[in-house]
């Protein structure tokens, strides 16, 4: 009866698809269906139609771009929870594309954002089970990488540029939802505020950030969309019209069956004048994008950083009468200079599409600006001053800063991964929070006085030890430094907020101590504006 009842769904669906499209279109629909009855029908064993179905709409999307996909009932619920809800995990959002879990986004302030785990990692083995390559739906893999708050997992990563496995020890935790990670006044005149995904409460806490800003004195404003993957499109929309006058188009999306729909800006916005920097880098995509290709393209501000992501298809989600979803692409968006910033892809080959970030490592383009070519056809004008942005492989930044490779060791990776770093700022918490909460009343007091100090350091080094780590002394004095500002930040978060934390660790942000010399120097961010520097 429920095989029955599946195919008359289907016929009815198809019934109603071919009364709309072509001759060729109707062929191609009726081979699909007569394909499943004939499967179904006559094969020789039993068969699971709901899986055959399932596996033909999966197969039918990977061959048409890397961001259309499907997701069953349970799959669709769990994947909304990052944008949602709280729940226990490691804090990833991920997909699964061609066998393999790629980490699509690090949840800041999780489990997975504290040990290292980045963006584009391939999750390859969870503690001693091999999961790439054995074609595990998202609801298994979920299964085992999630737990209960406190409970340990091992996962082994492929890291595009880094030859060997990467292993992680994960301490599961809850997971917090909130899309602000820290405001705080970086000056007397100039706020700060990260958002580290574009979800449904983002709008209003950025408002309500920006208010007991503006009590502080704000002029300017440093909006950090570093390792900031996207989510909701909409968000994006609204948090852009927060910095453009009305009217002002935002962007506009448009395919082949899409017609061109426009968002623009409406009187809403709470920082309209005044001088805005947006930070960026490679992991920063999608919504994020829309937000600084607008602020670009209007010349309201300055993006600073490093080529972005690159990811201009709109997906649609499509909702099943089983609770399943198809996301599928149905439109490209456009910045108001008319730019598509979607990265070439190969239909069908999603492999080389998440191998970019690899390669733009070993082309050097993270280390060099010189080393990023565009093409003529891909260059554009911005609206006000004309000077030159680009499309076709993410938002190009106006001030290039490369990734500061230089106190970055071997040994120094290690500690993160296993979480010894966040073990011992936890466990000098515990043993002195009373002291400090006395000691360090506030922050500033904090950030000038308190030292990691030669005791907490060789702790470090011992922990290090108890976990097979070897000591490798060169490497510990070449990062000593910024191992002692990941400790002193840690702290900070603990003893205050995540506020505090950033406040600490921007000291080693080098596109945030850019962002705050230009903010700072009216003849400098007005040149950039103008493109005359």
């Amino acid at each position: 009866m429920k095989k029955i009842l599946f195919t008359i769904i289907i016929s009815v669906s198809i019934l109603n698809f071919t009364n709309a499209q072509s001759q060729e279109e109707k062929n191609s629909a009726h081979k699909l269906l007569n394909a499943y009855s004939a499967i179904s029908n006559l094969y020789v064993d039993q068969t699971n139609n709901t899986k055959i179905v399932e596996d033909a709409i999966k197969g039918m999307l990977e061959e048409l771009d890397p961001h259309s996909s499907y997701t069953n009932a349970e799959e669709t619920q769990k994947m909304n929870e990052p944008l949602e809800a709280n729940f226990d995990g490691i804090g990833i959002q991920f997909n699964m594309l061609t066998d393999t879990l790629y980490v699509v986004q690090v949840i800041s302030g999780g489990p997975s954002e504290k040990v290292g785990l980045m963006a584009g990692d391939r999750i390859i083995m969870v503690d001693d089970s091999l999961i790439a390559g054995v074609k595990m739906n998202n609801i298994d893999v979920m299964k085992m990488i999630r737990g209960k708050k406190g409970t340990e997992v091992r996962v082994k990563v492929k890291r595009g540029f880094i030859p060997d496995l990467l292993e992680f020890k994960i301490i599961r935790d809850k997971i917090p939802v909130f899309s602000l990670d820290a405001s705080f006044m970086a000056d007397k005149k100039t706020g700060y505020i990260r958002l580290n995904r574009f979800a449904a409460s983002t709008v209003e806490e950025f408002e309500k950030a920006f208010i007991k800003l503006k009590k502080e004195g704000i002029q300017n404003l440093i909006l950090d969309l570093q390792g900031n993957g996207g989510g909701y499109l909409n968000t994006a929309f609204i948090l852009s019209d927060e910095f453009l006058d009305k009217d002002k188009l935002i962007v506009y999306t448009e395919g082949h069956r899409q017609p061109r729909s426009d968002a623009k800006a409406t009187e809403r916005g709470v920082f309209e004048k005044g001088k805005l920097v947006i930070l960026v880098d490679e992991s920063s995509a999608s919504a994020s994008e829309i937000v600084s290709g607008a602020i670009q393209d209007w010349d309201r501000g300055i993006i600073i950083g490093r080529r972005t992501f690159g990811k201009g298809l709109v997906q649609r989600p499509i909702v099943l009468p089983d609770s399943s979803m198809i996301r599928l692409t149905t439109a490209r968006y456009y910045t108001p200079s008319g730019r598509n910033i979607q990265k070439p892809y190969e239909k069908g080959n999603t492999e080389t599409y998440n191998h970019d970030l690899a390669d733009r490592y070993n082309r050097g383009e993270l280390m060099y600006a010189d080393s990023i070519h565009f093409p003529d056809s891909l260059k554009y004008s911005t609206l006000i001053s004309k000077r030159t942005v680009y499309g076709g492989g993410g938002i190009m930044p106006d001030v290039f800063i490369p990734i500061d490779s230089t106190r970055n060791t071997d040994y120094h990776f290690k500690l993160i991964r296993y979480g010894i770093i966040n073990r011992i700022a936890m466990n000098y918490m515990d043993k002195n929070r009373k002291e400090l909460n006395k000691k360090y009343p506030e922050i500033n007091k904090y950030k000038e006085k308190f030292i990691v100090t030669e005791d907490i350091q060789q702790e470090l080094i011992g922990m290090a030890d108890e976990e097979k780590i070897e000591f490798n002394e060169e490497q510990f004095n070449k990062s000593k430094d910024l191992i002692s500002l990941q400790i002193k930040a840690l702290i900070a978060q603990n003893l205050f907020d995540t506020s505090e934390y950033f406040q600490i660790i921007n000291d080693r942000n080098d596109s945030y101590q850019e962002a705050l010399k230009i903010i700072n120097d009216d003849e400098r961010y007005y040149k950039i504006i103008k493109g005359d520097n």
